[in-house]
């Protein structure tokens, strides 16, 4: 492909994310796949190189762009070499006119940007938000320690404090490697290992992962517990729940069960668990402001009524997963979200609707306090934002 043809082809693919943001479509990384199925002809290369301009238009327009078009435009705008492309050759985009639409640049839309700065994210810390993401694993350590997974990585690093933490280089193909065959590694941010930790889990413990989702956490939970103990892995979403199993049985986790829960019903579906877990996990659906950097349309899905029906969630799971701790014991709420309304602000008021229970102090290796629990920020820990509380219940 022509330099022109590929500027061509990310405005193309931008069509297709945009009108998904709109309308609850399928993910950027999906939509990508789809169109290079489609497309065989193009090269490794061209599909990098495509991508590439797809993230960086993203990236770069806090507002949902009305096309793709003005998406490119805006990257243009900075971009000299870029805009000389737009020349109307074969495959490559129009020539540029005066007065069509160009994507303005920003981090989000303005009611969201407004909201980040309510909860202390402005400047720097906005602007992070929509870096590019690290490349994290998480070691197994019943299959290698982190030194066996540095070596075996050019470029790999352990993480300070995270002792089953290794950063590698950007594009390093995980998967592909004989580390990840035998179960030895995972990719898991930082930031979700650090959170996880506030679980505070080990050995013989009941635990329930209220909202395992694929079960990252639930693997990590595992490792702590090393095959000793009980886990209970719960979602309502079977397709994602379903990839729980055989990850477990790569890494050779045991402990784990699944449970699927009918939306409406979680309660009388884990019944026969009230008052006998030693920590219940919530981790939330939310907002996601704090992976934009993994998922950057993301800021161009949300809206007023959806984080109005996340935050109804999030409550209700509180009080769902309060019913299921043993007296004494823990309730950990996480969420990857930066917004107060999702973290510090529901915890504070549910221990004020739940006299006898309380915040407990988190000493995590990173994170600051942040009212009830702590927050992780991209431009402070080089994590995904997460905030974490860990509740105890009363004896």
């Amino acid at each position: 492909m022509r330099a022109g043809a590929r500027v061509q082809a990310a405005i193309e693919l931008l069509d297709q994310i945009i009108a998904a943001a709109r309308e609850a479509g399928a993910a950027a990384d999906t939509l990508i796949a789809r169109y290079f199925t489609d497309r065989r002809y193009a090269g490794a290369k061209d599909r990098r190189a495509v991508r590439e301009l797809v993230y960086a238009a993203i990236r770069h327009a806090g507002e949902r762009p009305v096309s793709g078009r003005a998406a490119m435009l805006g990257l243009a705008q900075d971009d000299a070499e870029l805009a000389v492309l737009f020349d109307g050759t074969p495959h490559a985009p129009a020539p540029i006119t005066t007065g069509e639409p160009v994507a303005a640049a920003g981090v989000a839309p303005a009611w969201l940007t407004a909201l980040l700065a309510e909860a202390g994210i402005v400047g720097e810390a906005l602007a992070a938000l929509v870096a590019r993401a690290p490349l994290d694993l998480r070691v197994n350590p019943a299959r290698a320690s982190a030194a066996d997974v540095v070596a075996a990585f050019p470029g790999a690093a352990p993480l300070a404090g995270l002792p089953h933490a290794v950063r590698v280089a950007h594009g390093t193909p995980v998967e592909q490697h004989p580390l990840w065959a035998a179960g030895a590694i995972d990719i898991q941010d930082a930031g979700s290992q650090t959170v996880a930790l506030a679980a505070a889990a080990a050995p013989g413990q009941t635990i329930i992962d209220l909202c395992a989702g694929a079960g990252g956490k639930a693997l990590a939970l595992a490792a702590a517990m090393a095959g000793q103990g009980r886990i209970i892995a719960c979602d309502i979403d079977r397709a994602r729940l379903s990839r729980l199993a055989p990850r477990a049985a790569r890494a050779g986790a045991t402990g784990i069960e699944t449970r699927l829960l009918d939306p409406g019903k979680e309660a009388a579906a884990l019944a026969d668990l009230d008052a006998r877990a030693d920590t219940v996990l919530i981790d939330a659906p939310c907002s996601g402001t704090g992976t934009w950097r993994r998922n950057p349309e993301a800021r161009w899905r949300l809206t007023p009524a959806r984080l109005e029906r996340l935050m109804a969630t999030q409550t209700a799971l509180l009080d769902i997963g309060a019913a299921l701790v043993r007296p004494g014991g823990a309730l950990v709420y996480i969420v990857c979200s930066l917004l107060d309304a999702e973290g510090r602000a529901p915890i504070a008021d549910w221990l004020a609707r739940h006299p006898g229970w309380s915040a407990e102090p988190l000493h995590l290796p990173r994170g600051m306090t942040h009212g009830p629990g702590v927050r992780l920020t991209p431009s402070h820990d080089s994590t995904d934002g997460f905030f974490v509380a860990r509740l105890r219940a009363p004896c």
